[in-house]
């Protein structure tokens, strides 16, 4: 690990200085991400500030009926909120699917949200690989891939996204807060992971020195009957090979509200939107949901060893908006 400098921030102000001194900086906050790079030498930064002690670890309901949560707000706090419970259950169900208590404890929702990608080449440093060293190339297109992505992916780059919580608040239209030298801005979490392109390294559409400080979710009264369904290899905590978060209304048999989006599948959370459109309108089943599925599947590309994903979203799709449908009927 290469020696860094390590500075406390106490507000959002000293946080911004401390980085805008030296863009050799990163920002720290519970380190279960960045401090893993850090001792594999995937992240050499020359100076870490932490942000932990700054006043953005409180979830508050918005005047416009939703939600906003501090980007230093805990995983286990963000869990157990109990407006976080009762109006995003999908969320709730991400988080405590995605890793262990003691991590939990520790991970931070804006930690969250930029952790890196999830491939064994990029994570060894004696490995090509086009997010570390852009240009030397992909070596998992023709290496080890049973785990990697299906949609949106390029010759460049067919790496995951590994946040479960990320996927849940993509399925709400979550908003990401931020603070650059320059002042406050915004942007929705649809828009906050770039496309993989020729430019895999370029991960977000944060401005350079910027901080989040906070995720918004709208009042979306659909996502109170939602549901977030994680596939892994063990039963143990592991990373998602598939991942679903769903949220449906029925009324008299007819779809009139569905949110999808997958995770494991893509670079970034991937929202359905494809088998949004489709289902709005139609009749809740079995058949609908498989074709709204495959609809939105029909866009993956799938390498040797990964095809399975097509058929495991698929099933997912069906089994998890089923179950909702189900509830909704016995309500």
């Amino acid at each position: 690990m290469r020696a860094f400098d390590y500075r406390r921030a106490h507000d959002v102000s000293g946080a911004l200085a401390l980085l805008d001194t030296d863009p050799d900086t990163r920002f720290l906050a519970g380190g279960t991400n960045l401090v893993d790079l850090m001792k594999t030498g995937v992240e050499r930064p020359a100076r870490l500030v932490d942000v932990r002690a700054l006043p953005l670890d409180r979830i508050e309901s918005t005047a416009a009926g939703g939600l906003r949560i501090g980007a230093t707000v805990t995983n286990s706090d963000l869990a157990a909120h109990p407006e976080v419970r009762r109006r995003y259950p999908a969320l709730t169900q991400a988080v405590l699917a995605a890793a262990s208590g003691q991590l939990r404890n520790m991970a931070t929702v804006g930690g969250n949200l930029l952790q890196r990608t999830r491939c064994g080449y990029f994570a060894d440093v004696t490995k090509p690989c086009n997010k570390r060293v852009p240009g030397s190339g992909c070596p998992a297109v023709e290496g080890e891939h049973h785990n990697h992505a299906i949609l949106g992916t390029t010759e460049h780059c067919v790496a995951t996204h590994p946040s479960d919580m990320g996927v849940a608040l993509t399925a709400f239209d979550a908003v990401v807060s931020y603070e650059t030298t320059d002042g406050p801005g915004e942007v929705p979490l649809a828009d906050f992971y770039l496309p993989v392109g020729d430019t895999p390294h370029q991960e977000t559409a944060l401005p350079p020195g910027a901080l989040i400080t906070g995720v918004t979710l709208p009042a979306i009264p659909t996502a109170a009957h939602s549901r977030y369904r994680k596939v892994r290899e063990r039963a143990s905590y592991a990373f998602a090979i598939g991942s679903i978060a769903a949220a449906l209304d029925v009324q008299d048999g007819v779809v009139r509200e569905v949110r999808l989006a997958f995770g494991a599948v893509a670079s970034r959370p991937w929202r359905a939107l494809t088998a949004e459109r489709m289902l709005t309108g139609a009749q809740a089943g079995a058949e609908a949901f498989a074709a709204a599925a495959q609809a939105e599947l029909a866009q993956a590309k799938p390498l040797p060893h990964n095809g399975y994903k097509v058929t495991l979203m698929r099933n997912l799709v069906v089994a998890v908006l089923t179950e909702l449908a189900e509830e909704a009927t016995a309500r």
